[in-house]
């Protein structure tokens, strides 16, 4: 149950030396609080930090000030007080350690709460084993007079006391069915300990505890020890025993031949060895306060090597002497054989023979689990990358071919051609466009027209219609297809109008004025297809192809030339026509056609898409919802609210006429029948919905 929390600063976290040693887990511990408890979107925004990741390897060591920060932070962002988080975070580091597999452990620390509390140092130091870098603290429990428990807390961390009740009191809750509220009785430099530690006592109170059966026990004790001194000495080869001024008295046959000076006469204990841990001074007074924690010495500097050893102290109070039971502290047999040690200079009985080949399995295992951690982050970081890629290719492939037939052809499908009762397509070139090829380089002929056409591109977003292909000047689009709507000819005359607006930014490199440009419409029906294996385009077929082609071929430069069927849906449209008069089409005879002059109910600003707040015309008669919505209907056509809400242009509906508009679908069903004659009939699609975009 060790904390590894940041650093108390200026009230909240006071700054220490460095401690470089957060591991993964207990990072991943506070981002697994502060997403069950305040959710994911929450652990995003700190995430999203600078410096600070999304996720953390469990055996991986981090920067102190990295759990700084995400502490720091989690508090301002959630407006909650640095005690009460981590308070939280107490309570969800116990619940974390048993999920992450220290239920069984933790469970068999004591049959009570002041036994748990009393091994938790024990359990720091087993855990060692594997947490090298792993910086505990140190918990001691004192019975007062008058029976109430004090808890004594040793951090060398400031601040972090109030982690301290949610742990203890969530053990208390779970393991032994108690209640316990802890109060700060006192808060102070530990002036017992060497360092600048921070030492905090509770007062512990168990308000309830659930009844149980114990069985009372009275050892029995020999009149005389039955035990040669030999035999002691041999039976616990790593054993001291020093009096109250740490002279030594008797010492263990393997720690004599480890360190010869303990035969001396008058040898001093604390000549020959520190205590690392708990960092107390080296007085009986410390050692006897501290004498249910478990002790860790580490010898002066013999032979280049230093031996560690870490056992119990037993206070031999007719003696007046101090007894220290200890065995080599080990990691595994590299250290075994680094401090000139062999297993046979371990007692038969010692566990630590056991501990130390079984700790041995335990790092390879964590660094494999390491290795582990760290290809899954590479791969999560790959896939993320991959999944950028892949957004980046669809968005080129959504740009060449129509969402739904993209996604049928990804799909390995035949995307089978469909066709459309009625559609307006558009024509246009630049006009004298070969005498400009001839009079410059191609470079600026490839400025030109991609100058040109990323205007009408973002035209063709503006009014939702269907870029079908370029060809050197020529631009085609359709209104109407490949997702069927009713005000397909008024999209393509306003985008038709766009572009002779939009023609007049883009400047001619010969003679340095604006380019001029032709376009004519056609309204029909058509056939559409993909057509290909290799580069697979989706192709219109029919003649209106053709009649399209042929009104801007035969039209005027700088005017917008219509059929008479593009003319008759939009005569009452509210657009400004002006009949040009019979004219002989190649192909085609004598036709009556017209020139769209501008739209009456929109302003330039409204057809380019840079209007905001306007009241733009666009009308979608979607099937049954002119019978709902009667009132707002003029001519077959509604008036919505437009505005534009983004960088590129792109018109959206008004707040107040959102809950008028349906949602967006497109309509793959075919917008017509073929009965057993031949003869086209038109579908009901009662259920089918249009898009819906201004």
């Amino acid at each position: 149950m060790a904390e590894h929390s940041p650093r108390a600063e200026s009230g909240f976290f006071n700054p220490l030396p460095h401690y470089p040693n957060q591991y993964g887990f207990i990072n991943s511990c506070l981002q697994s609080l502060v997403i069950e408890r305040f959710g994911q979107e929450t652990w995003n925004k700190l995430s999203s930090l600078p410096g600070v990741q999304d996720t953390f390897m469990t055996y991986t060591v981090y920067d102190d000030i990295l759990t700084l920060s995400l502490v720091q932070e989690a508090c301002s962002l959630l407006n909650v007080p640095a005690d009460v988080l981590l308070k939280l975070f107490g309570e969800h580091f116990f619940i974390f350690c048993k999920q992450a597999g220290y239920d069984t452990m933790l469970r068999t620390l004591g049959g009570n709460l002041i036994e748990f509390i009393g091994n938790l140092d024990a359990l720091h130091s087993y855990l060692a084993l594997s947490y090298q870098e792993m910086n505990a603290p140190s918990f001691r429990v004192e019975m007062t007079d008058d029976g109430n428990i004090l808890l004594h807390y040793y951090s060398d961390r400031k601040g972090l006391y109030h982690i301290v009740p949610g742990i203890i009191e969530a053990v208390a809750r779970d393991f032994f069915d108690s209640k316990v509220t802890m109060v700060v009785v006192s808060q102070s430099e530990e002036d017992e300990r060497t360092g600048k530690k921070e030492h905090v006592v509770f007062l512990v109170k168990q308000t309830t505890q659930a009844s149980s059966l114990q069985c009372i026990f009275s050892p029995c004790y020999p009149d005389k020890l039955w035990m040669e001194e030999k035999a002691f000495c041999n039976a616990f080869p790593f054993h001291i025993i020093f009096d109250e001024n740490l002279k030594v008295k008797q010492t263990g046959v393997n720690i004599q031949k480890f360190i010869p000076g303990l035969q001396a006469r008058d040898a001093s204990v604390d000549h020959y060895f520190t205590i690392i841990h708990p960092q107390v001074t080296f007085t009986i007074d410390s050692i006897r306060k501290f004498i249910n924690s478990q002790f860790v010495l580490k010898s002066s500097k013999e032979k280049n090597t230093t031996l560690k050893l870490r056992g119990q102290m037993l206070w031999m109070e007719s003696l007046g002497c101090m007894l220290y039971l200890c065995s080599p502290k080990l990691r595994s047999l590299q250290e075994l054989q680094n401090v000139g040690l062999h297993l046979a200079d371990l007692a038969q009985h010692d566990v630590t023979r056991d501990l130390v080949l079984l700790n041995q399995q335990r790092l390879a295992e964590m660094e494999l689990t390491n290795q582990l951690e760290r290809k899954k982050e590479e791969l999560r970081i790959l896939s993320r990358h991959l999944e950028a890629e892949k957004e980046k290719s669809e968005t080129l492939l959504y740009a060449m071919l129509p969402r739904h037939i993209a996604n049928q052809l990804k799909d390995g499908k035949s995307v089978e051609a469909g066709e459309f009762e009625v559609c307006t397509i558009l024509f246009s070139d630049v006009v004298t466009f070969t005498n400009i090829c001839a009079a410059c380089e191609p470079i600026h002929i490839v400025h030109m027209l991609n100058s040109m056409y990323s205007r009408f591109d973002r035209l063709t977003n503006i009014h939702n219609i269907y870029k079908v292909e370029t060809i050197g000047d020529a631009y085609m689009v359709v209104g109407g297809v490949p997702v069927p709507t009713i005000t397909h000819a008024q999209r393509v005359a306003n985008f038709a109008l766009g572009m002779r607006i939009a023609a007049r930014e883009v400047i001619n490199p010969v003679t340095g004025k604006p380019i001029q440009i032709r376009v004519g419409l056609h309204t029909g029906p058509v056939l559409a297809g993909v057509v290909g294996e290799k580069m697979p385009r989706y192709c219109l077929f029919g003649d209106t192809v053709n009649t399209a082609s042929r009104m801007e071929s035969h039209g005027v430069p700088d005017h917008i030339h219509l059929s008479p069927s593009t003319y008759s849906e939009l005569k009452d449209a509210g657009f400004d026509i002006k009949e040009r008069g019979h004219i002989e089409v190649k192909g085609k005879g004598l036709m009556t056609t017209y020139f769209l002059l501008g739209n009456l109910l929109m302003s330039e600003d409204c057809i380019m898409g840079k209007a905001v707040g306007q009241t733009c015309l666009y009308r979608e008669d979607l099937h049954d919802q002119t019978k709902k919505e009667p009132d707002t209907q003029t001519d077959g056509n509604t008036e919505i609210e437009w505005r534009d809400t983004s960088s590129d242009g792109v018109i959206a509906p008004g707040p107040s006429h959102l809950d008028r508009i349906t949602p967006f679908a497109w309509d793959i069903t075919k917008p017509y029948e073929t009965n057993e004659d031949g003869n086209n009939i038109p579908a009901n699609h009662s259920n089918s919905r249009l898009c819906v975009l201004l």
